[in-house]
């Protein structure tokens, strides 16, 4: 009886400079620096999107990426490469800042001059947990919130994420940090996951953005708030500088810009204002253009 053999297929080497030319195009593309310290990462996970795109040499799947429409197999790559790790409420002391001392200076200006409405933009909200957080708070600091109209932008490259963030559901270590009470009154729970009641996803819009896309980034304006914290420090110091300017013309006058507690606006423009309020720091928009 003739025993049959099975040939298994070899993992293709990709060499260092194979992983700096798609470094390279990732970057051109999405503004994102992936650490060349971490490329047995960006190798494995290169050579796990060559296998389900069914390419069958570097070369092939190269092809594939440099001829990738908006949506195709570059996209797929770059959501693969990319981290999201969050939950709600992270970062307290800096949502605190927001909550007790610039979100109320904020409102008694608008309420000075007749004004009741509040946009605020989520850039890289990864799952939703912020955008979401963000309604909770505004939710509970306006006393008159049935009076205004708040919008919540909630914007992110990556689809898979997004995806998850519409849906609402989350698990026990994204609601790690979150109060009892608050999940009582905007949650929903079966007994192993919890859901973003209706009232608490209401302001919140979801859409798929690169930072780095001027046209995108052109589009948005008027916002009194933009969170965009622990994403800057994947971006080169070009894209950084090019993404905090198009944040700056996208706020309103007087309005103020999150950044991760470990990134600095000051590194990066001198456009901002430094404001402090109590023991609170924040960036603000100048009220009055220089």
């Amino acid at each position: 009886m003739r025993r049959e053999r099975t040939v298994t297929q070899a993992r293709p080497e990709i060499t260092p400079e194979q992983l700096d030319q798609i470094r390279e195009l990732i970057y051109k593309e999405t503004g994102i620096l992936v650490d060349g310290k971490k490329n047995y990462i960006m190798k494995a996970r290169i050579e796990k999107r060559m296998l389900e795109s069914k390419a069958r040499s570097f070369r092939e799947y190269q092809r594939k990426l440099l001829l990738s429409e908006k949506n195709g197999e570059l996209q797929n790559l770059v959501e693969e490469l990319t981290v999201n790790e969050t939950y709600f409420f992270r970062d307290f002391p800096q949502l605190q800042g927001f909550a007790e001392k610039a979100l109320p200076l904020l409102l008694s200006e608008k309420r000075e001059q007749g004004d009741h409405t509040l946009k605020i933009w989520s850039a890289a909200c990864s799952t939703g947990e912020e955008p979401y957080t963000l309604s909770i708070i505004v939710q509970e600091m306006i006393a008159d919130y049935d009076d205004w109209t708040m919008t919540i932008l909630a914007t992110d490259v990556d689809r898979t994420v997004l995806r998850a963030a519409r849906k609402g559901e989350y698990g026990t270590r994204a609601m790690k940090d979150t109060p009892l009470a608050y999940r009582e009154k905007y949650f929903s729970s079966n007994g192993k996951t919890w859901q973003v009641l209706p009232h608490t996803a209401e302001p919140v819009r979801f859409e798929q953005m690169n930072l780095i896309d001027r046209r995108a980034m052109r589009r948005q304006s008027h916002y009194d708030f933009i969170f965009c914290r622990n994403v800057l420090i994947y971006f080169s110091d070009q894209s950084r500088k090019k993404v905090v300017n198009s944040f700056y013309d996208s706020l309103n006058p007087g309005g103020f810009l999150f950044l991760g507690s470990s990134e600095s606006v000051g590194r990066i423009t001198a456009a901002f204002e430094l404001t402090r309020i109590d023991d609170y720091l924040f960036y603000r928009k100048p009220k009055q253009m220089r």
